[in-house]
């Protein structure tokens, strides 16, 4: 793990930022791209990049807050306002920022005058590749998003990884759990554990493989962003079950109801857009440059 990749001066470089800003590079270029292609505002795909960027990070620490209000209110104020709570760098939940930032593109797609599932479509290809690439950070930077030990689960994968020079350690990302009592009390911190940020980039490389050979075939609003949501979900669920979250209900954790609720919501946009031709969008201008 290198959570800190180097440094300039006295300005240190950590892998999941650097991976977050590559993320949102990556997002927008494929995003203008497919807004040129969809005769939509080249500009406005760049502004919904920077309402995504600030609407992402925010509601991710918000979930992650809410998430965790119980243990964060217990701490001592002068921990509670450091890096081991509210400003802590592992706090951070996708799900919590894909909804903020969804909330605030579709603010601004109204403002605009331009039908937010096609701006949804447009940004479904730039989602799933960003969303891997930023989980790429948390694997270098070993946050706590790795999966069980792999003698817990599928003992003979051969690529069980070593997080224990994480920000998270095995130690500290398990402690309290049943998991840890069958350690002892305390997950040793070099014990291999499953890479799932690793699997969600894969995943998300498929997802984003089958979104863009399908984004020129899906001619009705909404189409492609249906698919997206059924994919994201669909995959998330799995990976979340070689996760330690606690169960909220029906012996699904947060994540795992998210994304059935994600996936039902998919399916009905999914179906609820026929194949056919969207309607022209009125005065919308496209970026000479």
């Amino acid at each position: 793990m290198i959570p800190k990749l180097f440094q300039i001066g006295p300005v240190p470089v950590y892998s999941y930022g650097l991976m977050l800003g590559i993320c949102f590079i990556v997002a927008s270029w494929l995003m203008q791209k497919e807004f040129k292609r969809r005769k939509l505002e080249e500009g406005a795909a760049i502004n919904i990049t920077f309402i995504a960027l600030v609407g992402g990070v925010i509601g991710s620490k918000l979930l992650y807050v809410i998430e965790e209000w119980g243990s964060i209110m217990s701490m001592p104020t002068s921990r509670m306002f450091s890096t081991d709570g509210l400003f802590s760098p592992a706090g951070l939940t996708f799900y919590g920022g894909l909804i903020l930032a969804t909330i605030l593109v579709f603010i601004y797609a109204r403002v605009k005058k331009i039908p937010f599932l096609r701006i949804a479509d447009a940004a479904a290809p730039s989602l799933a590749i960003g969303y891997g690439i930023a989980r790429v950070g948390c694997h270098l930077s070993g946050d706590g998003d790795y999966g069980l030990p792999v003698s817990e689960f599928m003992s003979w994968v051969p690529w069980g990884t070593d997080y224990s020079k994480g920000t998270l350690p095995p130690s500290i990302a398990f402690r309290g759990s049943e998991l840890a009592q069958k350690f002892g009390g305390v997950v040793p911190d070099n014990t291999l554990c499953h890479p799932t940020p690793i699997y969600e980039l894969v995943f998300a490389i498929i997802i984003f493989s089958i979104l863009w050979s399908k984004r020129k075939v899906f001619k009705t609003d909404g189409k492609l962003f249906g698919l997206y949501l059924i994919l994201t979900g669909a995959f998330r669920l799995l990976v979340e079950f070689i996760r330690l979250n606690p169960k909220i209900a029906f012996g699904l954790s947060e994540a795992q109801l998210i994304s059935v609720v994600f996936v039902i919501i998919g399916l009905f946009i999914y179906y609820k857009a026929p194949f056919g031709t969207p309607e022209p969008i009125k005065n919308t201008k496209r970026n000479s440059k």
